[in-house]
């Protein structure tokens, strides 16, 4: 429900039916008519060079063809989930290098936590089995 005092942002066209279209103006000479061709030359192409720009052709190929989207969209998952498992195998494997090394300071408060977590984590790693 609208408040009392609404204005809406945009005005309505009214449709006249009984308005009729305005003929279209005729040229009067050749050189009228050929610079009007050469205005919609230059626009045509600029409106070509902005399709070719955007890869629109490329756009409507691949959305009538569902079968390429779907193999394109099921190798895309399969590259996210091999970047993942290889960049969480290299996050982890720089994780336990560096515990190792704290490990290997001796650091007396830091050194007995990491080694009581691995520890506990062996154990459970045992219980599994």
């Amino acid at each position: 429900m609208r408040p009392k005092n609404y204005k809406p942002t945009f005005k309505r066209k009214k449709k006249n039916p009984e308005k009729q279209p305005e003929p279209k103006k005729e040229v009067q000479s050749a050189g009228e008519a050929s610079e009007e061709l050469q205005k919609l030359a230059a626009i045509t192409e600029e409106l070509t060079r902005y399709m070719e720009k955007s890869r629109i052709a490329e756009y409507i190929q691949y959305l009538e063809h569902p079968s390429r989207m779907l193999w394109t969209n099921f190798l895309i998952g399969i590259a996210r989930g091999l970047g993942s498992t290889i960049g969480l195998a290299l996050v982890l494997g720089l994780f336990f290098y560096i515990i190792q090394k704290i490990i290997m300071l001796n650091l007396p408060g830091i050194s007995d936590a990491i080694a009581d977590f691995i520890i506990m984590i062996q154990e459970n790693y045992h219980m599994l089995k």
